[in-house]
């Protein structure tokens, strides 16, 4: 087995096709797009460049064929509620159901995270925000939603094996919207409904400054300061719903209100990936775009 660090242009593209080529026969599997990955190792893009550094490896058998890469990641703005000392972290972790193929990828990694200073390793995780590319999938292995990390069921072992543990369980549930709610949902709406000082509103497109800044309001009152998450500004949100604007459903997007404050939220998109499986990937050219709102016109 051969490593390879990722320095040229060509490289970047087998880091992208080693998940490709390892997932092939992964049932539930959706690629993504790659410009998205692309746009993580950026320096233009990535503003997570600002306070640290990336980079990454492909791993090759003696055939030269693709069997693993991973990344691995500094940023001195990142850190977890209970961190005493530097942590680095690592992601885009893909490898063949093989124990040293996995370790050699580690252990690049945390030598490399060793040599920059780093005390600790974390991961899978992403160099940027948490809202993508976050986490091991270790149950409830459906298709992924846009942005999401999708494995096997032995990438667990193969962390658990070279020794990494659980630092947090995060657990997201789904609902059938077939399926008939529970009847005590109903019976709480229909006590507060009856009370006036309490209103629900759903988004609209055409007053984003508004919802965007009612969302900052809640956001910041239940999120911020916890788990190291920070403060949002109206801005950053206002720019989010723009950027979600194309592909937002007014309906599904809910703010709730008492006596006109806002006090909860409920901001749900269509999943993406239910149209970009269609495009392998690829979402650069207008082609790729005129295919996508095809796609999502029929």
């Amino acid at each position: 087995m051969k490593l390879v660090e990722v320095t040229t242009s060509s490289l970047a593209k087998e880091f992208i096709l080693a998940n490709v080529v390892i997932n092939k026969n992964n049932r539930g599997y959706i690629r993504p797009l790659d410009k998205d990955v692309r746009q993580v190792f950026d320096r233009k893009k990535n503003k997570a460049f600002r306070h640290g550094t990336a980079t990454r490896w492909v791993l090759k058998n003696d055939e030269g064929e693709l069997i693993g890469r991973v990344a691995a990641f500094i940023n001195k703005k990142y850190k977890n509620k209970g961190d005493d000392v530097p942590v680095g972290g690592i992601g885009f972790f893909d490898c063949i159901n093989n124990q040293d193929a996995a370790d050699m990828l580690f252990d690049v990694a945390k030598h490399w995270l060793l040599k920059n200073g780093m005390q600790a390793m974390d991961g899978p995780i992403n160099f940027g925000e948490r809202d993508r590319w976050w986490g091991l999938l270790v149950d409830g292995f459906q298709p992924p939603a846009y942005c999401m990390n999708y494995n096997y069921p032995y990438y667990q072992q193969l962390f658990e094996n070279y020794g990494f543990k659980i630092f947090f369980n995060q657990i997201c549930f789904g609902v059938d919207p077939k399926k008939e709610l529970n009847r005590k949902i109903f019976e709480r709406h229909a006590a507060i409904a009856s009370n006036p000082d309490y209103k629900a509103l759903y988004i609209r497109k055409n007053q984003l400054e508004k919802f965007a800044n009612d969302f900052t309001v809640v956001y910041n009152k239940a999120w911020a300061g916890h788990g190291g998450l920070k403060q949002l500004s109206k801005d950053v949100v206002l720019k989010n719903f723009n950027a979600m604007k194309p592909v937002m459903d007014e309906r599904i997007n809910w703010f709730a209100y008492h006596n006109d404050e806002p006090i909860a939220i409920f901001i749900n998109l269509p999943d993406l990936n239910q149209w970009f499986k269609h495009l392998n990937g690829r979402f650069d050219t207008v082609f790729d775009k005129l295919k996508f709102l095809w796609i999502k016109l029929t």
